[in-house]
């Protein structure tokens, strides 16, 4: 009878201590697990430009983001706006997992993956040295689809910048080719020249290239390769440089952007600038979208980030590529309007509607996951 209290006692006494044991693992397991680094990193909205505002460059001077000489400029109203996504976090310096849990949720941000930012191998210098390279193609493309919107002359030169050693080209063409036309019919630019091939379907392509001071016709074979969506593509085995003769003089000046999605805006304030009366009708509009010279215009990351980042700023209007639209549908912020466009000529057309207080809502819009 005796020794049944005294373990009764004990038991009690022990139950506290190992709570306070369980409690302080937990507590130390949750602080070593907040200082490990995270495989993801945040995206959120970043910036938003008017591009026929005013911008501060280096030396904190307002300049432009668009000038021209060459040609008769007018006044703009309103704002055509180009939205931004920031990145929160690096490789070098991953978020915490307080942010981290913020932003899941926080429908202005997102966690993605960080090799989808940072791929493996890539430092931040070279994916910021590899984004301005590409602000800069989208800015020549921009200009190039803007003035022959306009009907202006924009010459194209393609040369080759390097041929594939064992690839179809091997031996045909040479580094410092111009490629001049494919078939008999003159390229318009990198772009066209690709589809071109690829319409092929493998039957051998004549292109008239330009060497050393001469031109001659010359014949490859595209060959049959796989593109990274198991899709076969049809290839000759060359990289290309392109170089654009504009007609007059467009500068645009946007510093510490970069990447290729803003070409699409770029574009349209180009045209503003040029023609007489506000193409917004004096509305603020944001957009996004890459373009090629042909005005194509092509999808882009982060557009949801994009899309909070606009209304924020304060527009009513957005023009969003066609080719994001599943990640459009059930996520556009209260009292933003999304308008999709593939195409210059598209967003040209919705900006009539809008600067002429036309029934927007009977333009194309994001309705499902193909648009």
């Amino acid at each position: 009878m005796s020794g049944g209290p005294v373990t009764t006692t004990r038991a009690r006494r022990a139950t506290p201590a190992i709570g306070v044991v369980a409690l302080i693992v937990s507590l130390a397991a949750l602080l070593v697990v907040t200082f490990l680094p995270l495989p993801y990193v945040v995206q959120q909205p970043g910036p938003v430009y008017n591009t026929l505002g005013d911008v501060e460059v280096e030396d904190g001077e307002e300049v432009p983001l668009i000038s021209i000489s060459g040609a008769q400029t007018h006044e703009t109203g309103g704002a055509l706006d180009l939205v931004t996504v920031q990145v929160v976090g690096n490789r070098e310096h991953t978020p915490s997992w307080v942010e981290v849990a913020m932003a899941w949720l926080d429908p202005s941000r997102a966690v993605v993956p960080i090799d989808a930012v940072f791929p493996e191998g890539v430092t931040t210098k070279q994916r910021d040295e590899q984004n301005q390279v590409l602000m800069v193609d989208s800015q020549q493309e921009a200009t190039a689809a803007a003035l022959r919107e306009l009907d202006y002359d924009v010459p194209v030169t393609i040369e080759v910048a390097g041929v594939v050693e064992d690839g179809a080209a091997s031996g045909v063409l040479r580094e410092g080719d111009r490629i001049l036309a494919l078939n008999g019919a003159a390229v318009t630019d990198v772009d066209d020249l690709r589809a071109r091939i690829q319409e092929s379907g493998g039957a051998p392509v004549t292109l008239r290239v330009a060497r050393d001071g001469a031109e001659e016709d010359l014949t490859v074979t595209p060959r049959e390769e796989k593109a990274q969506d198991g899709s076969a593509v049809w290839l000759i085995g060359v990289t290309l440089t392109h170089d654009y003769t504009f007609p007059i003089d467009v500068k645009l000046q946007l510093d510490n952007v970069g990447g290729p999605s803003a070409g699409m805006m770029f574009a349209l304030g180009i045209i503003d600038v040029l023609t007489p009366g506000e193409l917004n009708g004096g509305e603020q509009v944001a957009g996004t979208g890459t373009i090629a010279a042909d005005g194509t215009v092509g999808p882009i990351g982060g557009i949801r980030q994009k899309m909070y980042g606009a209304r924020s700023a304060g527009a009513d209007y957005f023009l969003a590529p066609g080719a994001n639209c599943n990640e459009v549908v059930g996520h556009v912020p209260d009292g933003l309007t999304v308008i999709r466009t593939d195409s210059l000529g598209e967003s040209l057309d919705a900006l009539e509607v809008i600067a002429d207080g036309g029934d927007v809502a009977a333009l194309p819009t994001c309705t499902g996951a193909n648009g």
